[in-house]
């Protein structure tokens, strides 16, 4: 009996479903607000939502860098133009752009994570929607990883995986100007924490320009970190400094003119 592949695991269908369900609940609206016509899949696997695009009005292009996903994905969707391309190889950028670029469970599998979120933007005519695992931590890092050897996996098998806020800051240095989280995930277990585990994925919206929306809240850049070499002690020192400043500030009467 041949194995499942994991994009056709029950687990998975369920998964693609709620992020499925969760594009229902903005993409219409968007699409009809910003005149939406055309969309590109970076990361398409076998394709399930370069069709839900397409089944949505979208002309798609679907990208993957696998042969073997690309050729499975086109028999099954020949609606949709699929291309074989490496999402780290700068040929990307030059693809020309889309309306809206959807990238989905992709870039914590890359060796050069940042080199594609510029070539993402240089996709990216109006709004890119991006999602996937990211590191627990409150500061912009990544952690280097080994991957298992499947093909739901990263290409060589070993990847920077990045917290929220290193995805967050690598869109607003890429040229996006705005970056947004959601007030409400996808109704999964694996966009929020709990007492077994903490958040592994999250799902952020970058803009070309500012938008409103009920459900979207603004992400700041990530400021500056602590100076990485700092010994506990000169880091407590500086912090010190940092708050008596602010008090003095604080205290100082303001005089009015």
């Amino acid at each position: 009996m041949s194995q499942i592949p994991p994009f056709d695991k029950d687990d998975y269908k369920a998964f693609n479903c709620s992020r499925s369900a969760f594009l229902d609940r903005f993409l219409a609206g968007w699409k009809k607000e910003f005149a939406m016509e055309t969309a590109v899949d970076v990361g398409c696997g076998f394709g399930f939502f370069s069709s839900y695009l397409a089944e949505q009005g979208f002309r798609v292009t679907a990208i993957d860098g696998r042969e073997e996903n690309v050729n499975e994905a086109q028999r099954r969707h020949p609606e949709v133009a699929f291309r074989q391309l490496d999402a780290e190889d700068p040929v990307l950028a030059s693809l020309g752009t889309y309306d809206f670029v959807l990238c989905f469970g992709l870039l914590y599998h890359l060796e050069n994570p940042f080199r594609t979120i510029r070539s993402l933007r240089a996709l990216t005519r109006r709004l890119l929607l991006l999602e996937g695992m990211c590191i627990p931590d409150r500061k912009p890092v990544m952690e280097l990883l080994d991957e298992g050897p499947t093909e739901d996996q990263g290409l060589n098998h070993v990847a920077f995986y990045p917290s929220e806020a290193c995805l967050i800051k690598m869109l607003y240095r890429a040229g996006f100007a705005r970056v947004y989280t959601f007030r409400e995930p996808p109704e999964h277990e694996f966009y929020r924490s709990s007492f077994k585990h903490k958040r592994y994925r999250t799902i952020l919206l970058a803009s070309r320009s500012p938008m409103q929306h009920p459900e979207l809240q603004l992400a700041s850049e990530p400021g500056e970190p602590d100076y990485p070499w700092h010994s506990s002690f000169s880091r407590a020192r500086w912090k010190i400094r940092l708050g008596l400043s602010k008090v003095r500030r604080a205290l100082i009467p303001v005089k009015h003119h």
